[in-house]
């Protein structure tokens, strides 16, 4: 039996209203705008084609409007009952909640089972301010003032080895009142819903670095001759050792929560920027990744591990060394992250240091190639997910304005999304450094206010929305994948039921 169906031209059902507008071709096309969602809706959804198909198109005073054209629906009467399916089962629900541990599957990062790309930053000072109770408050300034830009990831560092106000005075000696404000700080990133990385060990002097441990070997009696004896010597390789298992090991005591229990950290990097320069070879560094990749995942095995690599190739990869700036450090992005116990890759981007005497877009030209190479190798050949974990520009640069460090974010960001968007191997980038207001001492040029830059804190946010709409995406789909399965089951059941009976009339 043949049944007629009128479309209206206009329609109100509950909250939504439906207004029809005819185009050329075959199909009908409607206008949807609704308020009844606080949420954020929007889409790029498809429905399969025998459903419709929902696209965002803007949005005018606080309505949000989508477009639902009906594929090969018979009825408006059926597109109203699936968009009352879509609304009851839970389709555009909000992403569900980061409590769980990031983990690295091909070429993402999973959150909860969905593909994870977040924006992020890098505050070292986070575990040095909270460790004076008194400044804690700058702490739960920047996580708060991150969280409202769509922040969700902060790097910093889980050392300060000697000096002032060490975390180890030596090896083995801790500073109970330091590890207490690693404890803040995890926690209250936490409250925030922002994941950590980690960093164990700094390349550079700084907070002690390598050569701190080197000459805690050397008042033990041991024979360095160099910095790079630390990536060697065995009685300084077990210092830090002995680090790693002091951290990770460690019972939080505001959570009572233990590091490697805790979701809220989402990886380990062994050590910011290693360079090994006395062994341009690469075989210390590869050597020593190894090794200390392997002791680490044989406590952790929960959370996810980093090498802290800037992203140079080296001589194992010596057909690719066109693409670094003039000069070799002993590391080799591809060798280097193959390692096993390596789950992600990371890249720094500072061509205004690399090339400082060159032009903006000789700079920016270098960026580009430098990002697209190491997504394309992250991609291809090591088949692991890529994080950009520094990026920036210097204010002391010569000629510096705020227009042209705009435009250095939005180059990565760019690249970053473009990768994410087609399935590749970005996963979100950490730009240097987030300061919140009343830090003039930690300033190194690099430093974001984000109250002080608004221009930039734009640019930031709109890169933080898009990856969060990619996750928004992928919870529809999900749900969507969810709703099929247990309407095939319901069916199955359906027909096993009546399995033999005679239905005709």
């Amino acid at each position: 039996m043949a049944v007629n169906i009128r479309i209206p031209t206009k329609l109100s059902v509950g909250p939504y209203k439906f207004s029809r507008r005819q185009y050329t071709g075959a199909r009908d096309f409607f206008i949807i705008s609704t308020s009844l969602f606080n949420r954020d809706l929007q889409l790029t959804t498809s429905l399969q084609q025998n459903y419709i198909f929902c696209n965002y198109i803007t949005h005018i005073n606080s309505q949000k409007l989508f477009l639902i054209e009906l594929g090969k629906m018979k009825s408006w009467g059926l597109a109203l009952l699936v968009l009352v399916l879509i609304q009851k089962m839970g389709i555009f629900q909000q992403v569900e909640a980061a409590d769980g541990f990031v983990k690295a599957s091909g070429l993402h990062f999973l959150l909860n089972g969905l593909p994870y790309h977040a924006n992020g930053f890098n505050a070292y000072w986070l575990m040095y301010a909270a460790s004076d109770t008194s400044q804690r408050s700058k702490v739960s300034s920047a996580f708060s003032e991150a969280a409202s830009h769509g922040l969700t990831i902060a790097r910093t560092w889980a050392f300060s080895d000697g000096g002032y106000r060490p975390l180890q005075y030596s090896p083995g000696s801790y500073n109970e009142q330091v590890f207490q404000g690693l404890d803040f700080v995890i926690s209250e990133a936490g409250k925030y819903g922002i994941k950590l990385v980690l960093s164990l060990a700094n390349n550079y002097e700084n907070f002690g670095g390598k050569k701190q441990y080197v000459d805690w070997g050397r008042s033990q009696g041991q024979y360095l001759t160099s910095d790079d004896d630390f990536f060697r010597n065995s009685v300084v390789k077990g210092f830090y050792k002995n680090h790693i298992k002091t951290v990770l090991t460690r019972r939080n005591s505001i959570t009572g929560v233990v590091y490697k229990d805790d979701p809220t950290i989402m990886a380990w990097e062994l050590m910011n920027e290693p360079r090994c320069t006395s062994d341009p070879s690469g075989r210390t560094i590869q050597a020593w990744i190894t090794e200390m990749a392997s002791y680490l995942k044989s406590i952790d095995g929960n959370h996810l591990l980093e090498a802290g690599l800037e992203g140079f190739y080296g001589q194992a990869s010596q057909q690719k060394q066109k693409y670094n700036p003039n000069f070799q450090v002993g590391t080799d992005f591809i060798e280097n992250n193959q390692i096993p116990g390596i789950d992600f890759a990371t890249v720094h981007s500072y061509p205004d240091q690399w090339f400082s005497s060159s032009s903006d877009e000789a700079q920016l030209s270098f960026l580009n190639d430098w990002l697209n190479n190491h997504i394309q190798d992250a991609q291809n050949i090591l088949r692991k997910p890529l994080l950009f974990a520094e990026f920036g520009k210097s204010l002391k640069t010569s000629g510096y304005s705020t227009y042209q460090r705009d435009i250095v974010f939005k180059t990565v960001y760019s690249a970053i999304y473009s990768s994410a968007r087609s399935g590749g191997a970005a996963v979100g980038g950490l730009f240097w450094q987030l300061l919140t207001e009343g830090m003039d001492s930690f300033r190194d040029g690099y430093e974001i206010v984000l109250s002080e830059s608004p221009s930039t804190a734009n640019v930031i946010s709109q890169e933080s929305h898009k990856l969060y709409m990619l996750r928004r995406m992928y919870a529809r789909l999900r749900n969507i994948q969810k709703w099929k399965r247990a309407r095939a089951i319901r069916r199955a059941q359906w027909l096993n039921r009546n399995k033999g009976k005679n239905t005709a009339n």
